[in-house]
């Protein structure tokens, strides 16, 4: 399937090849500069830390919908055995077979491709079955530690958690800054609240993944007029599923990921940080979200931390 005249009309609009060198392998983490981390350090005021991952266990998120991406798969290699022998100090080891993207995660540049390409014009191709992916694994993502920002866009718009067919748009995100007070700015970090991890919390793995709310394909072009840094939110797909245009899925993915070289996330738990925020009147926070290394990989676990 050819993508319509749209997609590829926003896509030049958010392209940002080039923009920090041919060889460049971060994106728009490049926006997240010292002082921008200074200045993050200096949104703390009450020290109080919000977990945002969910926890990895085998009756995760994941419902077979996505084929591969299997919740965790946790064993026992082993349980108090005294390695040097009777008496000494017993030791127990464990071992864990997931998906990457299983549980809350953020997705590597190399996640998606389009038209035979990745972020900053670099074939597909480069991405191999025994090496993955040779340029922009998550693994080139060394530090992701900036300015937060909360856009409670459910609670902006008066509703606890946005209907399954709400495409968020650029304007839902400026209700939502509006609520928060502050204006996204370079460098940030963006969570956008939906409040459909509430279907998964609640104990319906298929009704989290669909139909979802999630970011509509007008809204990276707002991310990108911003110079944001990296967007997550609390759903399955990220973007609308199914999508706002019929046939066209994963566009938001292609645009953010492959166009901007944005590093995006799901399945961030944001309801105990919703609270949080609301009760302190702030918004902005440092937020510590630190990919796990893994070389070559198009994805990985992560565990963040806002700190208000």
């Amino acid at each position: 399937m050819s993508f319509p005249a749209e997609f590829h009309e926003i896509a030049k609009r958010v392209n940002n090849w080039g923009r920090w060198g041919a060889d460049d392998e971060i994106g728009t983490l490049n926006l997240i500069t010292d002082e921008v981390v200074r200045e993050a350090a200096a949104t703390v005021r009450s020290g109080r830390r919000v977990p945002l991952a969910l926890p990895l266990r085998q009756d995760g998120v994941q419902s077979g919908l996505i084929p591969g991406r299997v919740n965790p798969l946790h064993a026992m290699v082993q349980i108090n055995q005294e390695l040097f022998g009777p008496g000494t100090v017993a030791c127990s080891d464990d071992v864990v077979t997931m998906g990457l993207q299983a549980a809350t995660h953020w997705d590597a540049l190399t996640h998606v491709s389009h038209s035979g390409r990745l972020y900053n014009g670099r074939p597909a191709t480069t991405i191999t079955s025994h090496a993955g992916a040779e340029f922009g694994g998550i693994d080139k993502a060394r530090h992701v530690v900036s300015r937060g920002v909360l856009l409670d866009v459910a609670r902006a718009l008066g509703t606890d958690r946005l209907d399954g067919s709400h495409a968020v748009t650029p304007e839902d995100l400026e209700a939502a800054e509006d609520l928060a007070g502050t204006r996204v700015r370079a460098g940030d970090v963006v969570l956008v609240r939906t409040g459909q991890i509430q279907v998964y919390l609640a104990g319906d793995r298929e009704g989290y993944g669909y139909p979802s709310p999630g970011l509509s394909v007008r809204t990276p072009e707002w991310f990108h007029a911003r110079d944001v840094a990296a967007v997550a939110d609390d759903t399955l797909t990220f973007e609308i599923f199914p999508p706002e245009i019929e046939d066209l899925w994963l566009p938001v993915h292609a645009l953010d990921l492959v166009e901007m070289g944005m590093l995006q996330g799901q399945n961030w738990n944001l309801e105990e940080l919703s609270t949080a925020c609301g009760e302190s009147g702030r918004y902005a926070f440092l937020l510590s979200a630190m990919p796990e290394p893994f070389v070559g990989a198009t994805g990985t676990p992560v565990a963040p931390v806002a700190v208000l």
